[in-house]
């Protein structure tokens, strides 16, 4: 079910309810969603060099958070990231801030959401350097998530991090191995502790205050993934689609909304149905701050460190495209009549209005 046909539907009924806790940046976002390849936004012109048939087809509203957009940026940040893998074991790190901070991060989500993925990778560099076997910089990928497989708020943040470190001044490349069978990178507890006491002391530094209720206890989950191609491409379906698929919305019917999700404990598929105004709000609450980068790369993954990929591929003999043989190009636009495929020529072709106001001398009644 398309989102755009829900958020016509229940526009109104939302913002009376969650108008004081709106945003500009949400108005933007359900503005774009909602005429996002619609008829009455703007269109482009494709010609087919075959048949010269012309047609015209609807804009997408190109907004990261739109599900029905933005598929082959999803692709191509998948195909950077795994163009930069290497031969190690790969762990996927959750840094989960506490549901008593949540409120806070919701007030103050630019002051909250960078020192949390800030903290997050000094954590797991603070680990990699004083680790027997790495003792060097590791190298990261790190993705904000801020909902819950149910859509409820839950900022977190995912690392994909490769079980390696290199030792920049003497140029050493180290991996770290388990023993057996059994993939280890470092203590999730110890991890937890260390995480939250950089993260509060940014928040206080912030001039942030902390709630009365703050626990002693976090949670950072670290678990193998082996090569890391799946966790990458699990982080890409979210990074620029919205927080769910059209395909999961599966009814809206007597003003309500029901969709599915994969419960992660059980890993069964389970339903939830919602108002459709509390649907809207549970899209909209994700929306991110204008300019904010969901998505970082640290250490030898830095954009900045491309020179130093290059070279610890070379000296361990890897093909840096080994791992996009199986990425899909951008689908192209086939004419109706030939068959052929079909060019852009011109874009942002905006409707006429429909009654149109004429101007000049009227003439006179005789």
């Amino acid at each position: 079910m398309r989102l755009s046909s829900i958020i016509t539907a229940f526009e109104a009924p939302f913002l009376a309810q969650y108008q004081e806790y709106l945003l500009p940046s949400h108005r933007r976002a359900l503005a774009a969603m909602k005429d996002c390849r619609s008829q009455l936004g703007p269109k482009m012109q494709a010609a087919c060099d075959s048949c010269h048939h012309q047609m015209l087809v609807p804009h997408s509203c190109g907004h990261r958070n739109c599900p029905h957009c933005q598929s082959h940026e999803s692709q191509q940040w998948i195909e950077r990231q795994l163009k930069k893998q290497l031969p190690a074991d790969y762990f996927l790190l959750t840094f989960t801030l506490p549901a008593e901070l949540r409120s806070l991060a919701w007030r103050h989500q630019r002051a909250i959401y960078t020192p949390m993925t800030r903290c997050s990778w000094e954590t797991v560099c603070t680990f990699s350097q004083n680790d027997r076997q790495l003792q060097g910089m590791p190298g990261a990928t790190t993705v904000l998530h801020t909902h819950s497989r149910r859509l409820d708020y839950h900022p977190h943040i995912h690392m994909v991090v490769p079980a390696a470190a290199i030792h920049v001044a003497k140029r050493l490349w180290r991996t770290k191995k388990g023993k057996g069978k059994r993939r280890y990178l470092f203590n999730h507890k110890a991890l937890a502790k260390v995480f939250r006491a950089k993260l509060l002391a940014a928040i206080s530094q912030a001039g942030l205050a902390l709630p009365d209720a703050t626990p002693k206890d976090w949670v950072v989950d670290c678990k193998a993934v082996g090569s890391g191609d799946k966790a990458l491409v699990y982080l890409g379906r979210y990074l620029y689609r919205g927080v769910i698929q059209e395909q999961d919305i599966v009814a809206c019917e007597n003003g309500q909304v029901t969709f599915r999700y994969r419960n992660g404990k059980t890993r069964e598929i389970e339903y939830r149905t919602v108002p459709g105004a509390q649907f809207l709000w549970l899209i909209v609450q994700h929306v991110l701050p204008k300019g904010f980068r969901r998505a970082r790369n640290y250490g030898f993954l830095h954009p900045n460190s491309k020179r130093l990929i290059q070279l610890i591929q070379y000296l361990l003999n890897l093909d840096p495209n080994r791992g996009v043989a199986w990425m899909r190009a951008r689908p192209k636009l086939i004419c109706r009549c030939c068959g052929a495929p079909m060019k852009i020529i011109r874009t942002r072709i905006f409707p006429e209005p429909r009654c149109k106001i004429k101007t000049g001398i009227m003439p006179m009644a005789m």
